[in-house]
C-alpha cells in the first residue's frame, strides 16, 4: 500500500531490525507483571470515584470540588495514553514501565497524606499520568514478544482493562470504605504494584536507550496534543454540571480543545517522528476498529453505571449491596476471555462473526433491562449479567484481532497509541453522553409524571412522600430510555460489520 508508507525521515529513523528475544517462561512473567500493574490503574481510577463521597467528607470538600478530582486524574490519563508509546521506544519498553509503575505507586502513598484539597489534586493529576502511560506498554509488549499462536492470548489480557478491570471497581470501593477507610482506596495499589515492578524487572528484556530520537523530539507536537486532549476530557466531565455551552469555561474548554487538536493532527501528519502515524487510518480494520471500539465502550461504560446508579436511587443500595452484581459480571471474565481467544485462534472461525455475536448478546442484555421496573431488585439484574460474561470479551477480543492483524510490528506503538487513545477517550465520552441523555430523560419524565398527576387529590396528600414517588418513577423510567438507546448503539455496531471490515486470519494461520 504506497499510501501508508512512512515519510522518508521516519523510515530512515527506524534502527535496524534485531532478533525477538526467545518466548519463554521470563517473557509471560513480564507480561502479567504489566498487565497487574494496567489492570491496578484502572481500579484506582474507578475506586476513587465510587468512594468519593467519602472522601469529600474527610476533606470536608463539596461536590463540585471532588468533580475536579476526577477530572483532573481522567484528563492527564487519556493524555499519557497517546504519547507513553514513543516515550517507551525512546526510553526503553522495560525501563519506561518500571519508572511508571514507581511513580504511580509513590503518589497513591501521598495521596491520602495530603494535607488539603489542593495538594491533593496535584498530586491526583499527576497519579492520572502515571497510570496511564502503563495501559500502551502492556499492548505493545503483547504485539513485539509474543510469538504468533498465543498473541490472541496477549490480546485477551489487554482486553481485561476494558472488562473485567471497571467492573471490579465498585465491589473494592465497597470494601474498603464500609471496613477499614477511605485512605485504602488509593493504598491498595501498593503490593500488587510492587509485585508488577519485580515481574516487569525480572521477564522483559531491557532495550537500549535510544536518545538520538530527541534530536527530532516532536515538541510542536506534545504542546499541540497534550493539551487539547485535557481540555476536550474535562470540558466533557465537566459539560453537564456546569451546563455546556451555557458555561464560558466550558465553551472555552471544548472549542479551544477541538482547535487544538485539529493542529496537532496536522502537525502529525507531516512530521519526521510523530507520536501519532495518521497514514494509518488508511488500514481498514484499524479503522473500524477504532470506531466500533468507542462505541462499544458507551455500551459498557452503560451497563456498568445504570444497574448501580439504579439500585442506589430507587432500592437505597449502598456500594456494598450492589457489589455482587458487579461481580458476577466481572469474575467469569477471567475464563471467558482465555475461551474467547481459544476460539478466535481457530482458522475456520471468522472473528467478525463472534463480533456479532457478542454485540447480539450486548443487545439482549440492554433490551432486558430496559423492561426494568420500580420493582426490581439486585437479583432481576444477574440474568443481564450473565450475558455480559460472554457478550464483553466477544465484542473487545475481536477487535482487537481485527486491528492488530495487518501492522507490522515496528508500528506496534503506533496501533498502541492509536487504540489507547480511541479507548481513553471513548469511556469519557460514554460518560459525558450517559450524564446528558439521564439528565434530559429525567427532567421530561418527571415533568410527564407531574401533568398527569394533574389535579388528583394525591397531589395535596404526604408532598414529601409523594415527590419521592415520583423521583423514583423517573428514575426507573430514564433508565430504561438509556437501556433501549444502547440497545441501539449495539445495532447499529452490528450493521457496520457488514460494510467495513475485511477477513482476518488467525496470527498463527498461514496466509
Amino acid at each position: 500500500m504506497t499510501s501508508l508508507a512512512a515519510p522518508a525521515p521516519l523510515a530512515a529513523a527506524k534502527p535496524a531490525a534485531v532478533s525477538p528475544p526467545v518466548f519463554g517462561p521470563r517473557i509471560i512473567i513480564g507480561l502479567v507483571g504489566v498487565l497487574l500493574a494496567v489492570l491496578v490503574s484502572g481500579l484506582n481510577e474507578m475506586v476513587t470515584k465510587v468512594a468519593l463521597a467519602d472522601i469529600r467528607g474527610a476533606l470536608y470538600i463539596g461536590f463540585d470540588e471532588g468533580t475536579w478530582l476526577v477530572a483532573a486524574y481522567t484528563a492527564t490519563s487519556v493524555s499519557a495514553m497517546a504519547f507513553a508509546p514513543w516515550c517507551s521506544v525512546t526510553f526503553s519498553l522495560r525501563r519506561f514501565t518500571l519508572w511508571a509503575i514507581g511513580l504511580f505507586t509513590l503518589l497513591g502513598v501521598l495521596c491520602p497524606l495530603a494535607p488539603n484539597y489542593e495538594s491533593l489534586l496535584v498530586l491526583r493529576t499527576l497519579q492520572g499520568l502515571a497510570g496511564g502511560a502503563l495501559p500502551p506498554m502492556l499492548m505493545t509488549v503483547a504485539l513485539r514478544f509474543l510469538p504468533a499462536h498465543v498473541k490472541l492470548y496477549g490480546l485477551a489480557g489487554y482486553a481485561l482493562t476494558a472488562t473485567f478491570g471497571p467492573s471490579l471497581g465498585t465491589p473494592l470501593a465497597a470494601l474498603w470504605t464500609e471496613y477499614v477507610g477511605w485512605q485504602w482506596a488509593f493504598w491498595q495499589i501498593v503490593a500488587p504494584c510492587l509485585l508488577a515492578m519485580a515481574a516487569v524487572a525480572y521477564g522483559l528484556p531491557q532495550d537500549p536507550l535510544r536518545l538520538e530520537r530527541l534530536k527530532q523530539f516532536n515538541w510542536r507536537g506534545l504542546l499541540l496534543g497534550f493539551p487539547a486532549i485535557c481540555m476536550l476530557v474535562i470540558g466533557i466531565l465537566q459539560g453537564n454540571r456546569l451546563d455546556w455551552f451555557e458555561s464560558p469555561l466550558i465553551t472555552t474548554l471544548l472549542i479551544g480543545g477541538a482547535l487544538l487538536l485539529v493542529l496537532f493532527m496536522l502537525n502529525e501528519w507531516s512530521h519526521p517522528m510523530p507520536f501519532f502515524k495518521l497514514q494509518m487510518l488508511g488500514l481498514r480494520n484499524l479503522a473500524f476498529a477504532l470506531i466500533v471500539l468507542a462505541g462499544v465502550l458507551v455500551v459498557l461504560q452503560a451497563v456498568i453505571i445504570l444497574p448501580s446508579s439504579y439500585l442506589a436511587q430507587v432500592q437505597g443500595y449502598r456500594p456494598l449491596q450492589t457489589a455482587p452484581v458487579m461481580l458476577i459480571m466481572a469474575l467469569p471474565q477471567l475464563l471467558a476471555l482465555p475461551l474467547v481467544a481459544a476460539l478466535c485462534n481457530l482458522r475456520w472461525v471468522d472473528c467478525r462473526w463472534v463480533l456479532g455475536i457478542g454485540l447480539g448478546m450486548l443487545t439482549l442484555s440492554c433490551l432486558g433491562g430496559a423492561q426494568l421496573t420500580s420493582a426490581w431488585i439486585r437479583d432481576e439484574f444477574y440474568v443481564l449479567q450473565l450475558l455480559q460474561i460472554f457478550g464483553q470479551p466477544m465484542a473487545v477480543l475481536p477487535l482487537l484481532m481485527l486491528s492488530t492483524g495487518s501492522i507490522v510490528p515496528t508500528d506496534g506503538p503506533f496501533a498502541s497509541a492509536w487504540f489507547n487513545t480511541v479507548k481513553g477517550l471513548a469511556a469519557v465520552v460514554a460518560t459525558g453522553v450517559i450524564e446528558v441523555l439521564t439528565t434530559h430523560r429525567l427532567h421530561f419524565h418527571s415533568t410527564m409524571l407531574v401533568d398527569a398527576l394533574g389535579n388528583s387529590p394525591l397531589a395535596d396528600s404526604d408532598a414529601t412522600g409523594l415527590a419521592h414517588r415520583l423521583h423514583q418513577q423517573a428514575v426507573v423510567l430514564t433508565s430504561a430510555d438509556l437501556y433501549y438507546v444502547m440497545a441501539g448503539v449495539a445495532v447499529a455496531l452490528i450493521l457496520l460489520i457488514f460494510w467495513m471490515p475485511t477477513r482476518i486470519f488467525p496470527p498463527r494461520a498461514p496466509a
